[in-house]
Protein backbone atom coordinates (compact mmCIF):
# COMPACT_ATOMS: atom_id res chain seq x y z
CA UNK A 1 0.00 0.00 0.00
CA UNK A 2 1.59 3.77 -0.74
CA UNK A 3 1.96 5.94 2.14
CA UNK A 4 0.73 9.24 0.63
CA UNK A 5 1.35 11.08 4.13
CA UNK A 6 3.10 14.48 3.71
CA UNK A 7 6.49 14.30 4.90
CA UNK A 8 7.57 15.93 7.90
CA UNK A 9 9.56 19.26 8.01
CA UNK A 10 12.61 16.93 9.06
CA UNK A 11 11.64 14.32 6.83
CA UNK A 12 11.79 16.30 3.93
CA UNK A 13 15.44 18.10 4.39
CA UNK A 14 16.81 14.80 5.87
CA UNK A 15 15.76 13.34 2.11
CA UNK A 16 16.72 16.34 0.16
CA UNK A 17 20.21 16.42 2.04
CA UNK A 18 20.65 12.77 1.05
CA UNK A 19 19.46 12.87 -2.43
CA UNK A 20 22.02 16.46 -3.11
CA UNK A 21 25.24 14.37 -1.30
CA UNK A 22 24.96 11.02 -3.20
CA UNK A 23 24.57 13.51 -6.63
CA UNK A 24 27.45 15.29 -5.69
CA UNK A 25 29.44 12.02 -4.21
CA UNK A 26 28.74 11.03 -7.69
CA UNK A 27 30.04 13.83 -9.81
CA UNK A 28 26.40 14.25 -11.24
CA UNK A 29 26.29 18.20 -11.86
CA UNK A 30 23.02 17.26 -14.05
CA UNK A 31 21.07 15.50 -11.47
CA UNK A 32 22.10 17.69 -8.31
CA UNK A 33 20.81 20.53 -10.90
CA UNK A 34 17.59 19.23 -10.87
CA UNK A 35 16.96 19.20 -7.02
CA UNK A 36 16.57 22.78 -7.24
CA UNK A 37 13.34 24.62 -8.86
CA UNK A 38 12.94 25.65 -12.01
CA UNK A 39 13.20 29.48 -10.07
CA UNK A 40 15.72 29.15 -7.42
CA UNK A 41 19.11 31.01 -5.57
CA UNK A 42 22.37 29.38 -4.42
CA UNK A 43 24.67 31.54 -2.65
CA UNK A 44 27.91 30.76 -1.71
CA UNK A 45 29.64 32.42 0.54
CA UNK A 46 33.62 31.28 -0.52
CA UNK A 47 32.36 27.57 0.49
CA UNK A 48 32.96 26.61 -3.02
CA UNK A 49 33.15 29.41 -5.46
CA UNK A 50 36.33 30.84 -3.45
CA UNK A 51 33.74 33.85 -4.02
CA UNK A 52 30.51 35.48 -3.26
CA UNK A 53 28.45 34.72 -6.20
CA UNK A 54 24.99 33.85 -6.57
CA UNK A 55 23.68 31.47 -9.12
CA UNK A 56 19.76 30.97 -10.34
CA UNK A 57 17.74 28.18 -11.77
CA UNK A 58 18.94 24.52 -12.27
CA UNK A 59 21.62 25.92 -15.00
CA UNK A 60 23.30 28.19 -12.62
CA UNK A 61 23.55 25.56 -10.34
CA UNK A 62 24.62 22.96 -12.63
CA UNK A 63 27.24 25.72 -14.05
CA UNK A 64 28.72 26.46 -10.72
CA UNK A 65 29.12 22.62 -9.73
CA UNK A 66 30.77 22.20 -13.07
CA UNK A 67 33.44 24.71 -12.05
CA UNK A 68 33.86 23.84 -8.20
CA UNK A 69 32.51 20.31 -6.99
CA UNK A 70 36.61 18.70 -7.84
CA UNK A 71 38.22 20.92 -5.81
CA UNK A 72 35.70 21.71 -2.93
CA UNK A 73 34.73 18.12 -2.77
CA UNK A 74 31.75 18.34 -0.12
CA UNK A 75 30.42 16.26 2.01
CA UNK A 76 28.87 15.34 5.47
CA UNK A 77 25.53 17.73 4.89
CA UNK A 78 23.82 17.26 8.01
CA UNK A 79 21.15 19.47 9.63
CA UNK A 80 22.07 21.48 13.00
CA UNK A 81 18.29 22.57 14.56
CA UNK A 82 14.80 21.44 13.66
CA UNK A 83 13.65 22.15 10.59
CA UNK A 84 10.52 24.37 10.60
CA UNK A 85 7.73 24.71 8.19
CA UNK A 86 5.36 27.51 7.18
CA UNK A 87 3.30 28.50 4.27
CA UNK A 88 4.46 25.57 1.82
CA UNK A 89 8.52 26.63 3.13
CA UNK A 90 10.05 24.27 4.77
CA UNK A 91 13.49 26.13 6.36
CA UNK A 92 16.54 24.51 7.75
CA UNK A 93 20.10 25.03 8.92
CA UNK A 94 22.89 22.66 7.69
CA UNK A 95 26.37 22.19 8.29
CA UNK A 96 28.50 20.67 5.71
CA UNK A 97 32.08 19.84 4.88
CA UNK A 98 34.74 20.90 2.24
CA UNK A 99 38.16 19.35 1.04
CA UNK A 100 39.61 22.38 3.51
CA UNK A 101 37.39 23.91 5.47
CA UNK A 102 33.79 23.07 7.45
CA UNK A 103 30.69 25.15 6.45
CA UNK A 104 27.21 26.42 7.49
CA UNK A 105 24.33 27.05 5.59
CA UNK A 106 20.75 28.05 5.35
CA UNK A 107 18.16 25.63 3.16
CA UNK A 108 14.43 26.87 1.78
CA UNK A 109 12.73 23.96 0.09
CA UNK A 110 9.24 24.18 -1.78
CA UNK A 111 7.79 21.07 -2.48
CA UNK A 112 10.43 19.40 -1.97
CA UNK A 113 13.08 20.98 -4.27
CA UNK A 114 15.48 23.68 -2.83
CA UNK A 115 13.54 26.86 -3.47
CA UNK A 116 17.18 29.13 -2.05
CA UNK A 117 20.64 27.57 -0.33
CA UNK A 118 22.96 29.03 1.45
CA UNK A 119 26.43 27.62 1.78
CA UNK A 120 28.97 29.64 3.80
CA UNK A 121 32.65 28.63 5.41
CA UNK A 122 33.12 29.30 8.68
CA UNK A 123 36.59 27.70 9.25
CA UNK A 124 39.43 26.34 7.72
CA UNK A 125 40.84 22.89 8.59
CA UNK A 126 44.23 23.29 10.36
CA UNK A 127 44.00 27.12 10.33
CA UNK A 128 40.52 26.97 13.38
CA UNK A 129 40.77 30.51 14.86
CA UNK A 130 42.32 30.18 18.53
CA UNK A 131 39.18 30.95 20.68
CA UNK A 132 37.16 28.74 22.48
CA UNK A 133 38.72 25.50 23.24
CA UNK A 134 41.39 26.82 20.97
CA UNK A 135 41.93 29.82 23.23
CA UNK A 136 46.14 30.14 23.85
CA UNK A 137 47.54 29.66 27.20
CA UNK A 138 48.75 33.06 27.27
CA UNK A 139 51.21 32.27 30.43
CA UNK A 140 54.74 30.88 29.41
CA UNK A 141 54.72 27.95 32.83
CA UNK A 142 58.25 26.45 33.00
CA UNK A 143 62.22 27.70 32.81
CA UNK A 144 63.28 29.35 29.75
CA UNK A 145 66.50 31.35 29.29
CA UNK A 146 64.91 32.62 25.61
CA UNK A 147 61.21 33.89 27.29
CA UNK A 148 59.96 36.91 26.05
CA UNK A 149 56.96 38.75 27.66
CA UNK A 150 54.16 39.26 25.34
CA UNK A 151 54.88 43.23 25.10
CA UNK A 152 58.45 42.44 23.89
CA UNK A 153 56.65 40.05 21.13
CA UNK A 154 54.18 42.67 19.82
CA UNK A 155 57.40 45.30 20.29
CA UNK A 156 59.10 43.07 18.14
CA UNK A 157 56.47 42.45 15.58
CA UNK A 158 55.81 46.60 15.63
CA UNK A 159 59.62 46.81 14.62
CA UNK A 160 60.22 44.10 11.81
CA UNK A 161 56.41 44.35 10.19
CA UNK A 162 56.69 46.62 6.84
CA UNK A 163 60.75 46.99 7.43
CA UNK A 164 62.63 43.70 7.20
CA UNK A 165 59.91 41.20 7.31
CA UNK A 166 56.78 42.22 4.48
CA UNK A 167 52.90 41.75 5.39
CA UNK A 168 51.19 39.44 3.47
CA UNK A 169 48.21 41.72 3.47
CA UNK A 170 47.93 45.55 3.30
CA UNK A 171 44.34 46.97 4.10
CA UNK A 172 44.15 50.97 3.30
CA UNK A 173 41.61 52.28 5.47
CA UNK A 174 41.57 52.15 9.18
CA UNK A 175 37.02 52.64 10.07
CA UNK A 176 35.35 49.77 10.72
CA UNK A 177 35.69 47.75 7.48
CA UNK A 178 39.56 47.71 7.51
CA UNK A 179 39.26 47.15 11.18
CA UNK A 180 37.34 44.12 11.56
CA UNK A 181 38.78 42.13 8.08
CA UNK A 182 42.18 42.86 10.11
CA UNK A 183 41.05 41.30 13.11
CA UNK A 184 39.94 38.15 11.02
CA UNK A 185 43.16 37.98 9.84
CA UNK A 186 45.22 38.72 12.99
CA UNK A 187 43.31 35.36 14.33
CA UNK A 188 44.36 33.64 11.73
CA UNK A 189 47.49 34.50 12.19
CA UNK A 190 48.20 36.19 8.41
CA UNK A 191 50.79 39.13 8.61
CA UNK A 192 48.60 42.41 7.93
CA UNK A 193 49.27 45.94 7.98
CA UNK A 194 46.58 48.58 8.20
CA UNK A 195 47.40 51.98 6.74
CA UNK A 196 45.13 54.77 7.81
CA UNK A 197 45.97 58.70 7.58
CA UNK A 198 43.98 59.83 11.02
CA UNK A 199 46.06 60.10 13.93
CA UNK A 200 43.61 57.75 15.73
CA UNK A 201 41.72 54.70 15.16
CA UNK A 202 38.69 56.09 15.20
CA UNK A 203 39.36 59.53 13.87
CA UNK A 204 37.19 58.74 10.45
CA UNK A 205 33.87 59.21 13.11
CA UNK A 206 35.42 61.67 15.30
CA UNK A 207 36.17 64.08 12.91
CA UNK A 208 32.68 64.33 11.62
CA UNK A 209 29.84 67.33 12.12
CA UNK A 210 28.71 66.70 16.31
CA UNK A 211 25.56 65.86 15.68
CA UNK A 212 26.50 62.78 13.75
CA UNK A 213 25.48 59.27 15.56
CA UNK A 214 24.71 55.78 14.18
CA UNK A 215 21.00 55.18 12.53
CA UNK A 216 21.46 51.68 12.78
CA UNK A 217 20.72 49.88 16.29
CA UNK A 218 23.54 48.36 18.09
CA UNK A 219 22.50 44.35 17.32
CA UNK A 220 23.10 45.76 13.66
CA UNK A 221 26.52 47.09 14.85
CA UNK A 222 28.92 44.20 16.55
CA UNK A 223 32.46 43.57 15.70
CA UNK A 224 33.57 40.47 14.91
CA UNK A 225 35.13 38.89 18.38
CA UNK A 226 34.53 41.76 20.87
CA UNK A 227 30.37 42.84 20.79
CA UNK A 228 29.39 45.74 22.26
CA UNK A 229 28.40 45.19 26.39
CA UNK A 230 24.76 45.02 27.10
CA UNK A 231 24.18 48.71 28.64
CA UNK A 232 25.71 49.84 25.24
CA UNK A 233 23.24 52.31 23.93
CA UNK A 234 20.87 51.66 20.99
CA UNK A 235 22.05 54.68 18.84
CA UNK A 236 25.71 54.94 18.95
CA UNK A 237 27.05 58.87 19.07
CA UNK A 238 29.90 59.15 16.89
CA UNK A 239 32.71 59.74 19.48
CA UNK A 240 31.66 56.64 21.29
CA UNK A 241 32.34 54.42 18.42
CA UNK A 242 35.56 56.74 17.86
CA UNK A 243 37.06 55.27 21.31
CA UNK A 244 35.45 52.08 20.57
CA UNK A 245 37.45 51.39 17.76
CA UNK A 246 41.19 52.65 19.19
CA UNK A 247 40.11 50.48 21.62
CA UNK A 248 38.94 47.50 19.74
CA UNK A 249 42.48 48.02 17.64
CA UNK A 250 44.72 47.59 21.12
CA UNK A 251 42.57 44.82 22.62
CA UNK A 252 42.89 42.51 19.16
CA UNK A 253 46.51 43.56 18.56
CA UNK A 254 46.05 44.75 15.67
CA UNK A 255 49.73 46.69 13.61
CA UNK A 256 47.36 49.66 12.59
CA UNK A 257 49.55 52.56 11.32
CA UNK A 258 48.01 55.13 11.71
CA UNK A 259 49.09 59.03 10.11
CA UNK A 260 49.89 57.19 7.64
CA UNK A 261 49.38 57.97 3.39
CA UNK A 262 49.11 55.59 0.94
CA UNK A 263 51.15 57.09 -2.09
CA UNK A 264 50.99 54.95 -4.89
CA UNK A 265 50.56 51.09 -5.74
CA UNK A 266 51.33 49.24 -8.45
CA UNK A 267 51.51 45.38 -9.37
CA UNK A 268 54.04 43.44 -10.22
CA UNK A 269 52.65 40.03 -11.83
CA UNK A 270 56.16 38.31 -12.24
CA UNK A 271 56.26 38.40 -8.78
CA UNK A 272 52.66 38.20 -7.83
CA UNK A 273 53.06 40.69 -5.49
CA UNK A 274 51.92 44.76 -4.94
CA UNK A 275 54.42 47.67 -4.03
CA UNK A 276 52.47 49.87 -1.92
CA UNK A 277 54.23 53.25 -1.46
CA UNK A 278 53.11 54.50 1.89
CA UNK A 279 54.30 57.74 3.88
CA UNK A 280 54.90 57.25 7.42
CA UNK A 281 56.40 60.07 9.92
CA UNK A 282 57.88 61.89 6.97
CA UNK A 283 59.13 58.76 5.72
CA UNK A 284 58.66 56.54 2.41
CA UNK A 285 58.16 52.83 2.90
CA UNK A 286 57.77 50.45 0.64
CA UNK A 287 55.20 47.50 1.50
CA UNK A 288 55.11 44.35 -0.81
CA UNK A 289 52.15 42.57 0.06
CA UNK A 290 50.30 39.60 -1.62
CA UNK A 291 47.12 40.99 -1.54
CA UNK A 292 45.72 44.60 -1.26
CA UNK A 293 42.37 45.82 -0.07
CA UNK A 294 40.75 48.88 -0.20
CA UNK A 295 39.04 49.77 2.66
CA UNK A 296 38.40 53.29 2.34
CA UNK A 297 34.53 53.49 2.66
CA UNK A 298 31.43 54.79 0.76
CA UNK A 299 31.49 57.95 2.57
CA UNK A 300 34.65 58.35 1.65
CA UNK A 301 34.96 59.92 -1.91
CA UNK A 302 33.08 63.29 -1.48
CA UNK A 303 31.14 64.62 -4.14
CA UNK A 304 31.29 67.83 -4.42
CA UNK A 305 29.13 69.78 -7.57
CA UNK A 306 31.25 72.55 -9.57
CA UNK A 307 29.16 75.47 -9.62
CA UNK A 308 29.47 78.95 -11.40
CA UNK A 309 30.12 81.48 -8.61
CA UNK A 310 31.78 79.69 -5.75
CA UNK A 311 34.80 81.21 -6.01
CA UNK A 312 32.98 84.45 -5.63
CA UNK A 313 30.73 83.22 -2.83
CA UNK A 314 31.84 85.05 0.51
CA UNK A 315 30.74 82.77 3.48
CA UNK A 316 31.50 79.24 4.14
CA UNK A 317 31.08 76.89 1.60
CA UNK A 318 32.07 72.36 2.32
CA UNK A 319 30.59 69.00 1.88
CA UNK A 320 29.10 67.38 4.58
CA UNK A 321 32.05 64.93 5.03
CA UNK A 322 34.22 68.37 6.01
CA UNK A 323 30.99 70.30 8.16
CA UNK A 324 32.65 71.18 11.67
CA UNK A 325 29.26 71.46 13.58
CA UNK A 326 26.63 74.16 13.91
CA UNK A 327 28.61 76.43 16.68
CA UNK A 328 29.73 78.74 14.63
CA UNK A 329 26.39 79.22 12.03
CA UNK A 330 24.05 80.54 15.43
CA UNK A 331 21.94 83.29 13.90
CA UNK A 332 23.45 83.41 10.30
CA UNK A 333 21.70 82.16 7.30
CA UNK A 334 22.81 78.26 5.91
CA UNK A 335 21.59 76.72 2.66
CA UNK A 336 22.12 72.83 3.16
CA UNK A 337 22.06 70.98 -0.40
CA UNK A 338 20.57 67.94 -0.01
CA UNK A 339 17.84 66.12 0.99
CA UNK A 340 19.05 62.59 2.49
CA UNK A 341 20.65 61.03 6.45
CA UNK A 342 23.58 63.99 6.26
CA UNK A 343 21.64 66.89 5.06
CA UNK A 344 18.65 66.17 7.50
CA UNK A 345 21.56 65.41 10.58
CA UNK A 346 23.28 68.69 9.65
CA UNK A 347 19.84 70.76 9.44
CA UNK A 348 18.83 69.92 12.64
CA UNK A 349 21.71 70.21 14.25
CA UNK A 350 21.77 74.02 12.86
CA UNK A 351 18.24 74.69 13.74
CA UNK A 352 19.13 73.66 17.25
CA UNK A 353 22.11 76.11 17.10
CA UNK A 354 20.09 79.42 16.17
CA UNK A 355 20.82 79.08 12.69
CA UNK A 356 18.57 80.08 9.87
CA UNK A 357 18.12 76.67 7.74
CA UNK A 358 16.81 76.17 4.10
CA UNK A 359 17.21 72.54 2.67
CA UNK A 360 17.32 72.29 -1.07
CA UNK A 361 15.63 68.94 -1.83
CA UNK A 362 16.87 68.12 -5.75
CA UNK A 363 15.07 64.33 -5.87
CA UNK A 364 12.93 62.68 -4.17
CA UNK A 365 13.61 60.87 -0.70
CA UNK A 366 12.23 58.33 0.89
CA UNK A 367 11.99 58.52 4.19
CA UNK A 368 11.35 56.12 7.38
CA UNK A 369 11.10 56.71 11.15
CA UNK A 370 13.27 55.54 13.05
CA UNK A 371 10.93 53.66 15.27
CA UNK A 372 8.97 52.27 12.75
CA UNK A 373 11.95 51.07 11.08
CA UNK A 374 13.11 49.19 14.44
CA UNK A 375 9.55 48.07 15.28
CA UNK A 376 8.38 46.39 11.43
CA UNK A 377 11.77 46.49 9.75
CA UNK A 378 14.48 45.29 12.15
CA UNK A 379 12.32 43.83 14.99
CA UNK A 380 12.48 40.57 13.70
CA UNK A 381 16.49 40.38 13.62
CA UNK A 382 18.51 42.97 15.35
CA UNK A 383 16.29 43.61 18.57
CA UNK A 384 16.62 42.84 22.36
CA UNK A 385 13.07 40.73 21.74
CA UNK A 386 15.11 38.64 18.88
CA UNK A 387 17.79 37.99 21.27
CA UNK A 388 15.58 36.62 23.46
CA UNK A 389 14.14 34.89 20.76
CA UNK A 390 17.47 32.97 19.95
CA UNK A 391 18.11 34.73 17.00
CA UNK A 392 21.68 36.69 17.66
CA UNK A 393 23.53 38.95 15.46
CA UNK A 394 25.36 36.04 13.60
CA UNK A 395 21.88 33.85 13.40
CA UNK A 396 20.42 37.34 11.69
CA UNK A 397 23.15 37.95 9.87
CA UNK A 398 22.92 34.50 7.92
CA UNK A 399 19.15 34.86 7.82
CA UNK A 400 19.72 38.50 6.13
CA UNK A 401 22.74 36.72 3.84
CA UNK A 402 20.89 33.81 3.31
CA UNK A 403 17.80 35.81 0.84
CA UNK A 404 19.33 36.25 -2.48
CA UNK A 405 19.00 40.14 -3.97
CA UNK A 406 17.07 39.23 -6.75
CA UNK A 407 13.82 38.26 -4.83
CA UNK A 408 15.04 40.76 -1.78
CA UNK A 409 12.25 43.66 -2.76
CA UNK A 410 9.54 40.88 -2.56
CA UNK A 411 10.27 40.61 1.07
CA UNK A 412 10.75 44.18 1.82
CA UNK A 413 7.84 45.56 0.02
CA UNK A 414 5.10 44.30 2.31
CA UNK A 415 6.56 45.50 5.40
CA UNK A 416 7.43 49.23 3.60
CA UNK A 417 3.63 49.16 2.95
CA UNK A 418 2.84 48.67 7.24
CA UNK A 419 5.41 51.66 7.41
CA UNK A 420 3.42 53.93 5.46
CA UNK A 421 -0.03 52.65 6.57
CA UNK A 422 1.18 53.07 10.30
CA UNK A 423 2.49 56.78 9.84
CA UNK A 424 0.52 57.80 7.07
CA UNK A 425 -0.14 61.00 9.31
CA UNK A 426 3.28 62.12 9.28
CA UNK A 427 3.84 61.11 5.60
CA UNK A 428 0.77 63.78 4.69
CA UNK A 429 2.49 66.49 6.49
CA UNK A 430 5.96 66.30 4.77
CA UNK A 431 4.01 65.70 1.56
CA UNK A 432 2.03 69.11 2.36
CA UNK A 433 5.14 71.19 3.57
CA UNK A 434 6.22 70.11 -0.05
CA UNK A 435 8.50 67.52 0.75
CA UNK A 436 9.27 64.92 -2.55
CA UNK A 437 8.92 61.59 -1.21
CA UNK A 438 9.33 57.96 -2.62
CA UNK A 439 9.44 54.68 -1.65
CA UNK A 440 11.95 53.17 -4.18
CA UNK A 441 10.84 52.43 -7.77
CA UNK A 442 9.46 49.37 -6.91
CA UNK A 443 8.41 50.46 -3.00
CA UNK A 444 10.83 48.21 -1.35
CA UNK A 445 11.93 50.69 0.85
CA UNK A 446 15.31 51.60 2.39
CA UNK A 447 17.17 48.80 2.04
CA UNK A 448 17.33 48.24 -1.62
CA UNK A 449 17.54 51.67 -2.22
CA UNK A 450 20.77 51.29 0.10
CA UNK A 451 21.41 47.70 -1.85
CA UNK A 452 21.16 49.38 -5.36
CA UNK A 453 22.86 52.91 -4.82
CA UNK A 454 24.01 53.58 -1.32
CA UNK A 455 22.21 57.14 -1.31
CA UNK A 456 18.56 58.45 -1.36
CA UNK A 457 17.02 57.70 2.24
CA UNK A 458 16.84 59.50 5.64
CA UNK A 459 16.20 57.22 9.22
CA UNK A 460 14.12 60.06 10.70
CA UNK A 461 15.22 60.54 13.81
CA UNK A 462 13.69 64.05 14.44
CA UNK A 463 14.10 66.64 11.93
CA UNK A 464 11.48 65.84 9.14
CA UNK A 465 9.30 67.12 12.04
CA UNK A 466 11.60 70.00 10.94
CA UNK A 467 10.84 70.20 7.62
CA UNK A 468 6.98 69.68 8.30
CA UNK A 469 6.26 72.18 10.44
CA UNK A 470 8.41 74.61 8.66
CA UNK A 471 11.23 75.36 11.20
CA UNK A 472 13.31 73.88 8.49
CA UNK A 473 12.70 76.02 5.03
CA UNK A 474 12.23 74.29 2.12
CA UNK A 475 12.64 74.74 -1.21
CA UNK A 476 12.56 72.45 -4.57
CA UNK A 477 14.97 72.15 -7.20
CA UNK A 478 18.19 72.45 -8.82
CA UNK A 479 21.40 74.71 -7.76
CA UNK A 480 22.43 76.93 -10.92
CA UNK A 481 25.29 79.08 -9.39
CA UNK A 482 26.11 80.99 -6.21
CA UNK A 483 26.34 84.38 -5.75
CA UNK A 484 28.86 86.76 -3.56
CA UNK A 485 26.08 86.03 -0.45
CA UNK A 486 23.15 83.29 -2.25
CA UNK A 487 22.39 80.41 -3.58
CA UNK A 488 20.52 80.00 -6.92
CA UNK A 489 18.30 77.57 -8.23
CA UNK A 490 16.70 76.93 -11.36
CA UNK A 491 13.42 78.88 -11.06
CA UNK A 492 15.45 81.52 -10.17
CA UNK A 493 15.04 82.08 -6.59
CA UNK A 494 17.40 83.30 -4.41
CA UNK A 495 18.28 82.06 -1.02
CA UNK A 496 20.66 84.09 1.17
CA UNK A 497 23.53 82.54 2.68
CA UNK A 498 26.50 83.11 5.10
CA UNK A 499 26.86 78.76 4.52
CA UNK A 500 26.38 76.17 2.19
CA UNK A 501 26.72 72.80 3.15
CA UNK A 502 26.95 70.16 0.06
CA UNK A 503 25.51 66.95 1.44
CA UNK A 504 25.58 65.62 -2.04
CA UNK A 505 26.49 62.29 -1.25
CA UNK A 506 30.10 60.43 -2.48
CA UNK A 507 31.28 59.21 -5.73
CA UNK A 508 31.94 55.41 -6.54
CA UNK A 509 34.94 53.79 -4.38
CA UNK A 510 37.01 52.86 -7.81
CA UNK A 511 37.79 56.55 -7.33
CA UNK A 512 40.15 55.73 -4.62
CA UNK A 513 41.93 53.14 -7.00
CA UNK A 514 42.36 55.92 -9.61
CA UNK A 515 43.95 57.92 -6.66
CA UNK A 516 46.45 54.65 -5.38
CA UNK A 517 46.75 52.93 -8.39
CA UNK A 518 45.79 54.55 -11.88
CA UNK A 519 42.80 55.83 -13.43
CA UNK A 520 42.84 52.81 -15.81
CA UNK A 521 43.04 50.27 -13.40
CA UNK A 522 40.08 51.88 -11.57
CA UNK A 523 37.81 51.71 -15.13
CA UNK A 524 38.87 48.09 -14.96
CA UNK A 525 37.76 47.54 -11.85
CA UNK A 526 34.89 49.81 -12.65
CA UNK A 527 31.60 50.60 -10.80
CA UNK A 528 31.53 49.75 -7.26
CA UNK A 529 28.83 49.06 -5.10
CA UNK A 530 24.87 48.68 -6.37
CA UNK A 531 23.31 45.39 -7.85
CA UNK A 532 22.69 46.08 -11.67
CA UNK A 533 18.65 46.44 -10.66
CA UNK A 534 17.90 48.62 -13.48
CA UNK A 535 17.03 51.46 -11.33
CA UNK A 536 18.35 54.89 -10.88
CA UNK A 537 21.60 55.44 -10.49
CA UNK A 538 22.32 51.20 -10.81
CA UNK A 539 22.48 50.54 -14.05
CA UNK A 540 22.33 46.79 -14.96
CA UNK A 541 23.57 44.62 -16.19
CA UNK A 542 22.42 42.58 -13.41
CA UNK A 543 25.20 41.73 -10.87
CA UNK A 544 23.39 39.24 -8.51
CA UNK A 545 25.91 40.15 -5.77
CA UNK A 546 27.19 43.98 -5.05
CA UNK A 547 29.29 44.79 -7.60
CA UNK A 548 33.33 44.45 -6.46
CA UNK A 549 32.50 44.58 -2.59
CA UNK A 550 34.35 42.34 -0.05
CA UNK A 551 35.57 40.04 -3.12
CA UNK A 552 38.49 40.20 -5.86
CA UNK A 553 37.73 42.85 -8.37
CA UNK A 554 38.62 43.07 -11.73
CA UNK A 555 41.15 43.29 -13.33
CA UNK A 556 42.65 41.04 -10.16
CA UNK A 557 40.08 38.49 -9.57
CA UNK A 558 42.71 35.59 -10.11
CA UNK A 559 44.32 36.34 -7.01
Amino acid sequence: MTDTTAPTAATAVDRWLADFDEALTAGDTEAASQLFLDTSFWRDLVAFSWNIKTVEDPEGVKDLLDATLATAAPSNWTVTEPPAEADGVTEAWIAFETAVGRGRGHLRLKDGKAWTLLTTLHELKGHEEPKGPNRPMGAEHGANKDRQTWLERRAREAEELGYTRQPEVVIVGGGQGGIALGARLRQLDVPTIIVERNERPGDSWRKRYKSLCLHDPVWYDHLPYIKFPENWPVFSPKDKIGDWLEMYTRVMELNYWSSTEAKRATYDEAKGEWEVVVERDGQEITLRPKQLVMATGMSGKANVPKLPGQDAFQGDQHHSSQHPGPDAYAGRKCVVVGSNNSAHDICAALWEAGADVTMVQRSSTHIVRSDTLMDIGLGALYSEQAVAGGVTTEKADMIFASLPYRIMHEFQIPLYDQMRERDKDFYDRLEAAGFDLDWGEDGSGLFMKYLRRGSGYYIDVGASDLVANGDVKLKRGQVTRLTEDAVVLDDGTELPADLVVYATGYNSMNGWVADLISQEVADKVGKVWGLGSATSKDPGPWEGEQRNMWKPTQPFIEL
